[in-house]
């Protein structure tokens, strides 16, 4: 019983009422079809960029593949720091050779205290260019389910102000019906002092 009449409440703008204004059923079915676009366009969306942005890292790990370099300076050097550094890898010059055989040199990011001559992992693309590793499965899985999170958080948000302005706008076409209401039945109202 009382469920039922909360559901009657819930329900009372499509419910048949003398008092019911159009303006309130517009507004019920408008509350109604926000909150259905933020559900499910909100999950679409969210779903649709994490698997975009899985399939973007994904393809990110292969095309970048490790190879052996030899650090030309020191990494201490590279930044003239010391060892209580906040970061553990510092840019650094590197050198490799390239699959067609070439001696190549460039700036990579190492980790902190090696010494010339070392031999360092570093990441290269498909172009055979210097470039960062790609993040881990678990890594990019996780990403992943952050950008689709914050992707359907901004859609229900943009969806939650669009309604808002539709509330907005109904709720001033009432103010202006009130006003010209008021503007025929107020004069009849006022006392007549003469």
């Amino acid at each position: 019983m009382r469920g039922t009449k909360r559901v009657r409440q819930l329900l009372w703008r499509w419910r048949s009422n003398p008092l019911r204004r159009h303006a309130d059923l517009v507004e019920a079915w408008v509350v109604l079809a926000v909150w259905l676009v933020i559900a499910i366009g909100g999950t679409l969306t969210g779903l649709l960029t994490a698997h975009a942005a899985d399939a973007s890292f994904t393809r990110l790990r292969h095309e970048r593949h490790p190879v052996q370099a030899v650090l030309v300076a020191s990494t201490a050097q590279a930044v003239g720091i010391g060892t209580d550094t906040p970061y553990n890898r510092v840019r650094a010059t590197v050198r490799w050779t390239a699959t067609d055989g070439s001696p190549r040199t460039g700036q990579a990011m190492v980790d902190y205290g090696h010494r010339p001559g070392s031999k360092v992992v570093v990441w290269l693309n498909s172009k055979e260019q210097l470039t960062t590793q790609p993040p881990t499965a678990s890594a990019a899985a996780a990403e992943a389910a952050c950008l689709g999170v914050a992707a359907a958080v901004a859609f229900g948000g943009l969806a939650f102000a669009a309604g808002r302005v539709a509330q907005w706008r109904l709720d001033q076409r009432c103010y202006a019906q009130w006003g010209r209401e008021w503007d025929q039945v107020g004069p009849q109202w006022r006392r007549k002092t003469t």
